[in-house]
């Protein structure tokens, strides 16, 4: 287990990549090469259509400050939650829920970012070289917890 767990910091780096990697992927078309499409794609799934913009503002600059592990729990709070909202409104999870090849990718997604968002960029990113020990773990007391 003492493997494992040294090689945490490496596994964040990894997932912080992917999800960024992917978030970007799918951001980029929104805001520079697909933008009518998604805007009616959009409207079809029942959001108003300049949700498009942002949708890819948060996926390509998210995107950015994960793979860069800067802002990293913000990031992926607001990742997490565009993706819920695309659980809910365009993928209709609550519509048919043991349909999972239908959600499988968001929740995916969504998931990722929320343990990001909890546990934290990781040894190996901007946040850890900026705030150091401030963000990455909690201050242990000195003394006995009074009740």
């Amino acid at each position: 287990m003492q493997a494992l767990e040294r090689l945490k910091p490496i596994a964040l780096l990894l997932l912080r990549l992917g999800l960024g990697i992917i978030f970007i992927t799918h951001g980029y078309p929104k805001l520079f090469t697909h933008t009518q499409q998604a805007m009616q794609f959009f409207v079809k799934s029942g959001l108003p259509g300049y949700f498009v913009y942002i949708a890819g503002v948060l996926e390509v600059f998210g995107g950015i400050l994960l793979i860069v592990g800067l802002f990293t729990r913000v990031a992926s709070v607001l990742l997490a939650g565009e993706m819920a909202v695309a659980l809910w409104k365009v993928h209709g999870i609550l519509r048919d829920p043991m349909a999972v090849n239908q959600y499988e990718f968001p929740l995916s997604l969504c998931l990722g970012c929320f343990a990001l968002a909890t546990i934290g960029a990781g040894l190996i990113s901007l946040d850890h070289a900026i705030y150091g020990q401030q963000r990455s773990a909690p201050k242990k007391s000195k003394g006995r917890d009074k009740d």
